[in-house]
């Protein structure tokens, strides 16, 4: 079983995207740990697959998804290790290959009246480019590349479970 432990404080990047589900938390969090299927429900998503998976849904997963600028699509790709915690309820990954290797990234859910509060939480120091890593980190791969991906992926996964 994959443990990452708790979110790492005090990273230089830091990306929230968060939304009002109206969706009972079970469905959403269902949605959200069942990776492989989010190609079927996401078109920016190029594949999902396992290279290797525990028995409570967690392992190692790669993916790749499209990052759209207008008409053009820039495709992303990284491999992460992914820990599914059903008594939080909450999706944890690492990415341990790719330009985002070293990234921490929590999907958390909350139950409210109105459905679930989802949070995709993405903290990072950034590559390890001299001079440029963190600056790179901050000001294009977080926000132009991590929240453009993150924020179409949790809209996307929100609309398949309020139609359910």
């Amino acid at each position: 079983m994959i443990d990452l432990g708790p979110m790492p404080a005090g990273c230089r990047m830091h990306v929230m995207d968060e939304l009002e589900v109206r969706a009972p938390l079970r469905r959403i969090f269902a949605l959200a740990r069942d990776v492989t299927r989010w190609p079927e429900h996401l078109p920016h998503y190029r594949f999902v697959r396992f290279n290797s998976q525990e028995m409570d849904g967690g392992g190692v997963v790669e993916m790749s998804a499209n990052r759209q600028f207008g008409l053009l699509d820039w495709p992303t790709w990284w491999r992460s290790d992914m820990q599914v915690i059903d008594s939080a309820p909450a999706v944890r990954f690492r990415h341990v290959a790719g330009i985002t290797r070293g990234m921490d990234v929590e999907w958390s859910f909350e139950p409210t009246p109105a459905g679930t509060h989802v949070r995709v939480l993405h903290v990072w120091n950034g590559p390890g480019w001299p001079l440029v890593g963190e600056i790179a980190a901050t000001t294009v791969i977080g926000p132009v590349f991590v929240h453009g991906i993150a924020s179409r992926t949790l809209a996307g996964l929100a609309r398949v479970a309020e139609a359910e």
